[in-house]
C-alpha cells in the first residue's frame, strides 16, 4: 500500500513537471513567431530604413520609386539632395532627373507623376484643406507623365507648361513634353480629359488626343500617334555573331499609317549621345538592317512622324545581345553585397574584371578600373539576376538573394 501511494506521488510530480515545460515552450514558440511576424512586417513597412520621410512636411508628395541620378533641390534652403532613398517633394521643390533618371511621385490626391529623363519639374502646390486636394506641378523642360484616380468634385490637379495650364480629370492618363530651347511644347491624352488654358481661351482634350503648344497659342487636336511597336530583334534576345559580326534585321509594326521613321540604337538603355550607335530619320519603309555589329548588349527604339507634322512618343526600348558562337573564358564575382535602400529599391555592389557590363532588372553599369561595381535596382522579389558581359562575346549569369547577399545559383 505505501508503495502504491510513493509511485502515485512521483508519477504526479513527474506530470507537473512535463505540463509546464509544454506550457512554456508553447509561449515561448507564440512569442517567437510573434516577434518574427512584427519584424517581417517592419522591414516590409520600412520600418527599419532612414528615410527623410518622418521628417516631411505635411502634404508632402513622395518619391517612392526612382532610377539612375535623380535629384531634389529644397526650396528652403536651396540644398541638392542626391536621391538614393524614398523621400519627399514639398511644394516649391525642384525634381531633377539627368539622362539616367527616373523617378515616380505619388502626389496627396492620389496622383502619379513620373518624371522622364533630362526633365525638370517643379512642385507649385500641395495643400489639403477641407476635405480638398490642390496638387499643382509645373514641366520646366522634359516628358512628365501622369496618371490620376478617381477624384473629389474639390480636388483640382494642374499641370503648368509653357504658358498653358492644365486641369486632369479622374481616371486620367496624358503625357507633357516641353523643350525649353524652342519654347514649345506637347500635350497627349491616351486615357480621360484634361481642360487646358492658354491665353484666356480654354481648350478641353479627350482621349486619344495630341494638341501642339506654341507662341501662347494651342493646335488644333489631332488623333493621337500611338509609338511603334517592336518587333524583331524581340526583347532580350541573343544573336550569334559568326566572327565577323552580326547582321540584325530591326522590323517594327505601326498602324497608323503615318509617313515617316525614326530609329535608334545605342549601348545605353537611356540613349545618351555617347552611347548612340545609329541616329537614323526619314526612313519610309518598316525595317532597316544593320551590319558588322559587335559582341555586346544593345537598346533600340522607334519613333513615327505623321504628315501633319504630330511625332509619337519613342516605343519603349527593346534589349538585344550579340554573342561568339563560342566563350570560353570564366566570368568570376566576389565580394557580393545587397544593401536596400527604401521599399523595393537595392543597390547590389561586387567586385569583378574590369570593363564588364553588368545588367539587372533593365539597369546596367560597367565595372571600374578596380572591378568593384554598384547597380541600383527596384524588385519585388526576393531574389535577383544578375548578367555579365565582356566586350569579346563571354557571359555570365548569377541568380543572387536580395535578403543575405548569397549567390543561389549560376546560369
Amino acid at each position: 500500500m505505501d508503495n502504491n501511494k510513493k509511485y502515485s506521488k512521483i508519477y504526479i510530480d513527474w506530470w507537473r513537471i512535463q505540463s509546464s515545460s509544454v506550457r512554456g515552450i508553447v509561449i515561448f514558440a507564440v512569442f517567437a513567431f510573434g516577434l518574427l511576424g512584427i519584424s517581417y512586417w517592419a522591414m516590409k513597412s520600412d520600418w527599419l530604413v532612414q528615410t527623410e520621410l518622418s521628417e516631411s512636411p505635411k502634404d508632402s508628395a513622395v518619391i517612392f520609386s526612382f532610377e539612375g541620378d535623380v535629384r531634389v533641390i529644397r526650396a528652403a534652403t536651396r540644398e541638392t539632395i542626391v536621391v538614393t532613398r524614398q523621400t519627399y517633394a514639398a511644394p516649391g521643390d525642384t525634381i531633377q532627373t539627368q539622362a539616367d533618371g527616373r523617378a515616380v511621385v505619388r502626389m496627396i490626391d492620389g496622383s502619379t507623376y513620373t518624371v522622364r529623363p533630362n526633365s525638370t519639374v517643379v512642385i507649385r502646390d500641395s495643400t489639403s484643406l477641407f476635405g480638398g486636394r490642390n496638387v499643382r506641378v509645373a514641366l520646366d523642360d522634359g516628358q512628365l507623365n501622369v496618371r490620376t484616380e478617381e477624384q473629389p468634385a474639390n480636388a483640382e490637379n494642374v499641370v503648368e507648361m509653357m504658358d498653358t495650364e492644365t486641369r486632369l480629370k479622374s481616371q486620367t492618363e496624358a503625357s507633357f513634353n516641353a523643350d525649353r530651347a524652342t519654347g514649345g511644347g506637347e500635350i497627349r491624352i491616351s486615357r480621360g480629359s484634361v481642360e487646358t488654358s492658354v491665353g484666356g481661351s480654354q481648350t478641353t482634350i479627350v482621349e486619344n488626343q495630341f494638341a501642339r503648344v506654341n507662341d501662347g497659342k494651342i493646335s488644333d487636336r489631332e488623333k493621337l500617334i500611338l509609338p511603334p511597336k517592336l518587333l524583331s530583334p524581340s526583347n532580350g534576345v541573343q544573336i550569334v555573331d559568326p566572327g565577323n559580326g552580326a547582321s540584325p534585321s530591326f522590323v517594327w509594326q505601326d498602324d497608323s499609317g503615318s509617313g515617316v521613321y525614326y530609329i535608334q540604337i545605342a549601348r545605353s538603355p537611356y540613349f545618351s549621345p555617347d552611347s548612340i550607335m545609329v541616329d537614323r530619320s526619314g526612313l519610309s519603309v518598316r525595317d532597316f538592317r544593320l551590319a558588322g555589329v559587335a559582341p555586346g548588349t544593345y537598346y533600340w527604339r522607334v519613333r513615327t512622324t505623321a504628315r501633319s507634322g504630330q511625332t509619337s512618343d519613342w516605343s519603349e526600348p527593346s534589349r538585344f545581345s550579340v554573342v561568339r558562337g563560342q566563350s570560353s573564358a570564366s566570368i568570376e564575382v566576389q565580394e557580393w553585397n545587397v544593401e536596400r535602400v527604401g521599399g523595393n529599391v537595392y543597390i547590389i555592389s561586387g567586385r569583378a574584371l574590369p570593363g564588364l557590363l553588368v545588367r539587372s532588372q533593365g539597369r546596367e553599369v560597367y565595372a571600374g578600373s578596380d572591378g568593384s561595381f554598384r547597380l541600383q535596382i527596384s524588385s519585388g522579389s526576393s531574389e535577383v539576376n544578375v548578367e555579365f558581359n565582356d566586350d569579346r562575346g563571354n557571359r555570365a549569369g548569377f541568380v543572387i538573394s536580395l535578403r543575405n547577399s548569397r549567390v543561389l545559383r549560376r546560369y
